[in-house]
């Protein structure tokens, strides 16, 4: 198999499957180097982003001086430096995992929703109710069960109730 961007033998082949399609990307060691995706003698290692830009998009635009190499992407938009409130930069919120204060939301939301959304599929939080209050609605729920004689599900709730009672 030949490398899709010049015409040497391809050894390094990216497969990416999204939605249920296989998009394929073949390069030589030489293209592969030049577009970072594999690290050279010293250099850096992986770059997932140059990856997933080439995979998206194999064969961008050419430059305008008449050269036929592609056109690396254009670079996002720069992120909030850091949080007014507390100074917690993005690099900072990215090696510790944590925000600092409730403003750090506020302030670094360009870069926090798509994370949020990625891993809670969801950028409002909804939280949970402690057990006290759970188990107050669900002798709710046992009383009005058995009132409409649903005793399968009274005695659900029930056992519910007395998990939730032994947890504590």
């Amino acid at each position: 198999m030949k490398c899709q961007f010049c015409e040497n033998p391809a050894s390094v082949h990216v497969t990416e499957v999204v939605n249920f399609k296989k998009r394929a990307l073949h390069l030589c060691e030489g293209c592969a180097r030049a577009r970072n995706l594999i690290p050279g003698a010293n250099g850096p290692q992986l770059d997932l982003k140059a990856l997933l830009s080439l995979i998206a998009n194999p064969f961008p635009a050419a430059a305008d001086d008449g050269d036929d190499a592609p056109v690396a992407p254009a670079a996002p938009p720069p992120a909030p430096e850091a949080c007014p409130a507390c100074g917690l930069t993005l690099a900072e919120f990215r090696a510790e995992g944590r925000v600092g204060c409730a403003h750090d939301y506020d302030a670094l939301r360009a870069a926090l929703e798509p994370l949020l959304e990625r891993v809670h599929r969801h950028t409002a939080h909804a939280g949970k109710a402690p057990r006290a209050v759970r188990a107050r609605e669900w002798q709710k729920q046992m009383k009005a069960a058995v009132a409409a004689e649903d005793y399968e599900e009274a005695a659900r709730l029930r056992d519910l109730i007395r998990r939730a009672a032994s947890e504590q």
